[in-house]
């Protein structure tokens, strides 16, 4: 019985080994088309005209990054300003204040939120929102940077409740009851004792919020715009990294100049989604070793 235990063991951890080896051999391969076609390009492309160009005109031979790096910064600053206070606040509420029952639908609520198909948000966008932001803007349109990013708040916000949810419960029962005890109130608790303590999950929600936001293809594809300016607010239509990709992709020439472009902004947000990643997973393992697991 021991021996045949010890080899279901052994072969688990073999089969895992080989699962995460192989994701690794996936992304890196990945990266390697990209990167290979990226290089492509900058042999035929300035370097500094790509990332310090101001317009993005691909039947002109213009490939500037600015105007899509600008576009992508303004949808994430409105989404993360409207997702990060209220995926707190409802974290706080959720552990702290919420009966067993309220926590217990609340969270099917956002789950259910986070499976909502984007698609499905870009079509609410388009035809709910865009609508109302043009009339109380008094706008020509409301597709436009604002739009996208409240829709995208949407996809943030459960990612950021989840990982802020796990840790708060993660911390021990002795800093509630140690603050208690010294004369602090329920408010005082949460806010100068557990979330400075459960920061660096709370921090690690926020970054894979944000990656989520910055990956987001189809809804901001539908509702932003799609105009390759340099956006002086989010008043303005925009472009963002994903939506220039998508949107031009399918009609591209194979192996022109165009073509491997749209592989350099490729490369771009793969630098961008393993920089989020690589800070999220270190505040995580700090928050795990706070936590003393």
């Amino acid at each position: 019985m021991f021996n045949l235990r010890k080899l279901k063991d052994s072969t688990m951890t073999g089969v895992n080994s080989l699962v995460g080896i192989f994701n690794i051999l996936i992304v890196l391969l990945i990266f390697i088309f990209i990167l290979i076609n990226s290089l492509e390009f900058f042999r035929e492309y300035p370097v500094s005209n790509f990332f310090f160009g101001t317009d993005w005109i691909s039947l002109s031979g213009k490939y500037g990054l600015l105007p899509l790096l600008v576009g992508s910064f303004w949808v994430t600053i409105v989404a993360l300003g409207i997702s990060i206070p209220i995926g707190i606040v409802t974290t706080i509420y959720l552990s702290e204040f919420a009966s067993s029952k309220t926590r217990k639908t609340l969270k099917i609520t956002i789950e259910t939120m986070s499976a909502l198909p984007s698609v499905v948000l870009g079509y609410l966008g388009l035809y709910v929102l865009s609508g109302f932001i043009k009339d109380t803007f008094g706008l020509t349109s409301g597709l436009n940077a604002l739009t996208g990013g409240i829709m995208l708040s949407f996809m943030a916000i459960p990612t950021i409740v989840s990982l802020s949810d796990d840790a708060l419960n993660a911390l021990d029962k002795s800093y509630r009851e140690a603050s208690l005890a010294l004369g602090a109130n329920k408010l005082e608790t949460v806010f100068k004792i557990l979330l400075p303590a459960a920061f660096p999950g709370i921090f690690a929600g926020i970054m894979l919020g944000f990656g989520r936001i910055i990956g987001e293809t189809m809804a901001v594809l539908m509702i932003t715009g799609n105009a390759p300016i340099m956006a002086s607010s989010p008043l303005s239509p925009v472009r963002t990294l994903t939506a220039t990709i998508a949107a031009e992709m399918g009609e591209v020439v194979k192996g022109s100049e165009h073509y491997h472009a749209l592989f350099a902004i490729g490369l771009v947000l793969f630098a961008i989604s393993f920089l989020t990643n690589s800070i999220a997973d270190k505040y995580i393992r700090k928050s795990r070793k706070l936590m003393g697991k």
